[in-house]
């Protein structure tokens, strides 16, 4: 019996979604996996998972075991590492979480450089714009744009992301360029997210910011549709400038009240605590600040 092993398998089984998976993924049959999860649970006296033919569902025993369970690896981990050596190559998989935007802009050619550089680490990402549970969903890093909520989660700056107020010429010449804030209760907007009220902000100068509420006909929670629908004069959006760069420079795009443009957003690593001395993701930190703050490089 070895409690940590029964803790990798049940990890995994969680965090693939079923017995198959999760054997697949550690080299073992199903039934080795299934037998082993039985004992787990034997031993704890508590059902860790309801199996039905088409699911399996945590309980709530299951998820604080989960949670635990994914701590104590992390600190075995790092006790290893630890005496392996910091001079060690970094080698293992990082789980990784990033805004699907961003991601598409610019992960598709980094990673691939990373692993070149780190030929025994393996990366999996999953794109999405919400924000993950890091330890609830088994990820060993989340990258994030704008303000963090206070947590546990360790942060670190990767870098700055500039955003700018723009839209079509041909709408601009239908319905005129904004002078001020105020203005856009004239215009219609294309605000990012599916949420009644939305507020842009603006750098007024004095120190307080200008909170303005814009309307449009339409709100999409992706960066790349509201660029294309501002590029065909549906109305004034407001996007990251890896997002809306190179419609601004062939001209498909134009900014407005761009001396209102507020401060940058900043662009963030995320891990647990039990990560803090993992080589492969501080080493994935490290690449992406080293590469993200070069001058050729346009966030």
């Amino acid at each position: 019996m070895n409690p940590f092993e029964d803790m990798r398998i049940f990890c995994q089984v969680m965090e693939s979604g079923s017995f198959t998976s999760a054997a697949d993924q550690l080299g073992l049959s199903k039934q080795f996996v299934s037998r082993r999860l039985m004992q787990l649970e034997e031993r704890l006296g508590v059902r860790l998972l309801n199996r039905s033919t088409r699911r399996l569902d945590v309980t709530p025993l299951g998820q604080s075991y989960y949670e635990s369970a994914l701590r104590l690896l992390g600190e075995v981990e790092q006790v290893e590492q630890g005496i392996a050596g910091q001079t060690a190559e970094p080698r293992g998989t990082i789980r990784v979480s990033a805004p699907l935007s961003f991601a598409v802009a610019h992960l598709g050619c980094l990673l691939p450089m990373f692993l070149q550089r780190y030929r025994e680490v393996t990366v999996e990402v999953d794109l999405s714009d919400r924000p993950v549970d890091l330890l609830g969903e088994g990820y060993d890093l989340a990258l994030r744009i704008g303000v963090l909520e206070d947590s546990t989660l360790i942060a670190r700056r990767i870098a700055s992301i500039e955003r700018v107020y723009c839209a079509s010429p041909a709408y601009l010449a239908e319905r005129g360029t904004p002078l001020d804030p105020e203005d856009l209760h004239s215009h219609d907007c294309l605000p990012y997210g599916h949420s009644r009220s939305v507020q842009w902000r603006f750098n007024a100068g004095q120190g307080k910011p200008v909170l303005v509420n814009v309307t449009g006909r339409m709100r999409v929670n992706n960066g790349e549709l509201l660029r294309d629908a501002a590029v065909q004069g549906m109305g004034i959006t407001y996007l990251p400038t890896f997002i809306v760069g190179a419609a601004l420079r062939d001209g498909r795009l134009v900014p407005v009240l761009d001396d209102l443009r507020p401060e940058p957003l900043t662009l963030s690593a995320v891990y647990p605590q039990h990560r803090q001395a993992s080589r492969p993701v501080q080493a994935l930190i490290e690449f992406l600040r080293e590469r993200l703050n070069q001058s050729n490089v346009a966030l």
